[in-house]
């Protein structure tokens, strides 16, 4: 097989700056050890997200050109709306500044004290909104999924059994919502299958929940579902994607994903009535339901993009270079998800750490350690982010100890990638020489965004 290439040519370029180890343990000092609290000048191989961090293409440059900014009625809107509707089927589109606006007005108006809302896995903004309204977010992930080191082709699937024990413990009419993540992202990047989808699909029909996608990475899945899943080799990526959208009866989108755009975000649906309450607290808090608050500039740029991440081509170039340094990390016995995700590496920080205890955060201090050796910024994704405390304030535990490495997309080039891996693998070789974390200082809600935090001695 000849090696895949990237389905682009670069046209400009931004510089990096480099700085030394010394240098780099400082700054993280001065940031209390929290990656989020580094300038980005600061940064050699910012892998932190790949949210609205993608580059954009000659095309929808050219579209930030043709934003028309009418504050009511905007041709740019109806250009975003035609193009959602053509791809989710969806009647009803709303427009919203980013994925976590959509959810806030969601959540909202469904959640509530004694809700529960469940899913494969909930990221970190969508939990935190169900929890701000009173509700409960509940994950109930495929037991593959829970196995960083063992493959399978859709390891981001929901536990369909667990689903159906937990209607009947709670009752469906506590049920709001369930809310599928593709790909899921907390669980390591994996995809979710169609016919996982369908028989979640089919649960909800039965209790009269409604079936919302979370589809942020919805394009990734839907190859994921091209290449793994029988009978979907010779069908298009656009049609999975139709038929995907085709089992819900809503969605939520971050464009910052799949749509290459730097900002921007949408509710999608079929009910009337819901969209009414969700454009009635959009007036409020967004913006008129033509612009949502976006610019016309950015209405057009993601419209370009949804269309644009649907190339086949792009997509091969996309999920071969995340297996590109997957494949290099196993190959140097490095711990990481199996297989690769869509659009980010995984590190089990749990087995990668394995002398550091979860009360001391594995995965922070192993996002800390690629800083410092590498200038590489990643995220964790385990119980600083997700952890909870029990009545005697201790700490319970996320699921899985993971450290995201997110690729942002059309951004890096193959020796960039080849530097990562000489990072990581560099740091797992030293690995005895890292120490746990204790936090100094939290939020109550989000805390990674802001927490402090100091080498435990």
């Amino acid at each position: 097989m000849k090696t895949i290439i990237e389905p682009f040519r670069i046209k400009s370029v931004e510089p990096i700056y480099f700085n030394t180890k010394e240098e780099r343990k400082t700054i993280l000092e001065n940031a209390y050890h929290n990656t989020f609290l580094i300038k980005s000048n600061d940064v050699i191989i910012d892998l932190l997200t790949d949210s609205g961090t993608s580059a954009m293409s000659s095309e929808q440059w050219a579209g930030i050109m043709r934003g028309d900014e009418s504050y009511a009625g905007s041709p740019s809107f109806f250009r975003f709306e035609e193009t959602i509707r053509q791809i989710t089927g969806m009647p009803l589109v709303i427009p919203t500044h980013q994925g976590r606006a959509s959810e806030k007005i969601l959540f909202s108006i469904l959640g509530g004290k004694g809700k529960y809302f469940v899913s494969n896995t909930l990221f970190d903004t969508t939990r935190a909104n169900i929890e701000f309204s009173g509700a409960e977010g509940v994950d109930l992930l495929c037991e593959e999924g829970k196995h960083p080191s063992i493959p399978a082709p859709f390891k981001g699937n929901m536990d369909t059994a667990a689903f159906k024990s937990f209607i009947a413990e709670k009752g469906a009419e506590n049920i709001p919502l369930c809310m599928i993540t593709v790909t899921n992202n907390s669980g390591g990047g994996q995809p979710v299958s169609m016919q996982n989808i369908k028989d979640v699909k089919k649960i909800c029909v039965e209790n009269n929940i409604p079936l919302f996608i979370d589809a942020c990475r919805f394009a990734e899945n839907s190859y994921f579902i091209k290449l793994r899943e029988e009978g979907y080799a010779n069908v298009s990526v656009r049609e999975i994607a139709k038929e995907l959208f085709s089992y819900a009866d809503g969605s939520t989108m971050s464009a910052k994903k799949d749509a290459f755009a730097n900002i921007g975000g949408f509710l999608a649906m079929y009910s009337e009535d819901l969209a009414l309450k969700c454009r009635n607290l959009l007036v409020i808090t967004e913006g008129f339901p033509t612009y949502g608050g976006l610019a016309g500039r950015d209405l057009e740029a993601i419209a370009i993009g949804l269309n644009e991440v649907l190339d086949e081509n792009y997509l091969q170039y996309r999920i071969r270079s995340i297996e590109y340094l997957t494949e290099k990390l196993v190959k140097a016995g490095v711990p990481v998800m199996q297989p690769a995700g869509g659009h980010a590496v995984y590190l089990d920080a749990k087995a990668f750490l394995s002398h550091i205890t979860v009360t001391q955060y594995p995965g922070q201090a192993l996002v800390c350690a690629l800083y410092t050796e590498g200038g590489i910024r990643s995220v964790e994704i385990g119980s600083l982010m997700f952890g909870k405390y029990d009545e005697n304030q201790n700490l319970v535990p996320a699921a899985l100890e993971l450290v995201r490495l997110a690729i942002p997309r059309r951004v890096y080039t193959q020796s960039h990638i080849d530097y990562v891996a000489e990072v990581i693998i560099e740091v797992f070789q030293n690995k005895a020489t890292i120490k746990g974390l204790s936090i100094t200082e939290e939020a109550a809600i989000l805390r990674h965004f802001t927490a402090k935090l100091k080498p435990i001695q």
